[in-house]
C-alpha cells in the first residue's frame, strides 16, 4: 500500500487538492495527516471540512490546538493569523479539532506532528541531536512528522550514528533495515525550504520507501484569497517565495 503523508495545510484548500490529486494519481490508498489543517490561510473551515469528510488518520498540530486556546508562544504574524481563524471556524469544527490526538501508532511506523520524545510539547526536529532525541524516545522503526515545513530525513545506524539527509524531490527512497529513521515531511500548505511548490509524502509500505512529493498548486488563487480576508500581506508573499 500507498500511504499519502500531509502535514502543515495550515488553511491552504488550493495546495491541499493539489496534493490530493497527486496523491490519487500515484496509487495512494490512504491518508495519513500529521497536523495542523488550519492557520496562517484563507480557508481554515473548507480545508476542516474536507479532511473530516476523507477516511484519514488526522493528528493535532499546535496551530489546531491554537485554534482552542488561543496563541501562546506565536509570533505577532501567527498570533494575528490564528485569532483570524478562531472567528471563521464553528463550534463543530473546533469540537473535531479537540478530539484530534497527538499521535498514532501503527505495525512499525509512529505519526506525530512534532517530535516523538514528547508530542504535546511541539519540538522540532531541525537537525541531529534533536532526530536523536526523538528516536531514543520511542520504540518505533520509522517515525513520520512535520511541524517544521522544511524536509528531512534521519538515520540511526545500528552502531548509533545519526544520519543526516536532505530528500530530493520526488525520489523515493528506501528505510530499510536495520535503521530506525526519523521523516520530517514538508509543509503542503506553507513549505519554508525555498521552494513555494506544495510537499507531501508518499510511503510505501510493501517496498519500504518514502519519497518527498512536490505539487504545482495556484499560488495566485491562495494568496489573492489571504488579502481578500484582510490577514497580513506577508502571508500570501511568502507563499510565492516557499519561505
Amino acid at each position: 500500500m500507498r500511504i499519502a503523508l500531509l502535514a502543515d495545510i495550515h488553511g491552504n484548500l488550493e495546495a491541499l487538492e493539489a496534493c490530493l490529486a497527486h496523491a490519487a494519481a500515484r496509487g495512494a490508498g490512504r491518508l495519513v495527516f500529521l497536523g495542523d489543517l488550519v492557520g496562517y490561510g484563507a480557508d481554515p473551515e473548507a480545508v476542516t471540512a474536507r479532511v473530516r469528510a476523507l477516511d484519514a488518520v488526522t493528528l493535532r498540530g499546535n496551530h489546531d490546538e491554537a485554534a482552542l486556546h488561543g496563541p501562546v508562544g506565536f509570533s505577532t504574524l501567527a498570533a494575528e493569523a490564528m485569532r483570524w481563524t478562531q472567528g471563521r471556524l464553528d463550534a463543530a469544527d473546533k469540537q473535531y479539532l479537540a478530539g484530534l490526538p497527538y499521535t498514532h501508532e501503527e505495525e512499525d511506523r509512529l505519526y506525530t506532528h512534532a517530535d516523538g520524545s514528547d508530542p504535546g510539547d511541539w519540538r522540532y526536529v531541525t537537525d541531529a541531536r534533536e532526530a536523536r532525541r526523538s528516536l531514543e524516545a520511542t520504540t518505533a522503526r520509522l517515525t513520520f512528522c512535520g511541524h517544521t515545513h522544511v524536509p528531512a530525513l534521519f538515520g540511526l545506524t545500528a552502531t548509533e550514528k545519526l544520519l543526516h539527509h536532505r530528500p530530493m524531490d520526488d525520489l523515493m527512497l528506501p528505510l530499510l533495515q536495520p535503521r530506525r529513521w526519523l521523516g520530517v515531511i514538508g509543509a503542503v500548505g506553507q513549505p519554508r525550504d525555498g521552494n513555494p511548490a506544495a510537499c507531501y509524502g508518499l510511503f510505501d509500505t510493501a517496498r519500504a520507501e518514502c519519497g518527498w512529493m512536490r505539487v504545482p498548486y495556484d499560488i495566485e488563487g491562495a494568496a489573492r484569497k489571504i488579502r481578500a480576508a484582510g490577514l497580513p500581506e506577508a502571508l500570501a508573499a511568502r507563499l510565492f517565495e516557499g519561505r
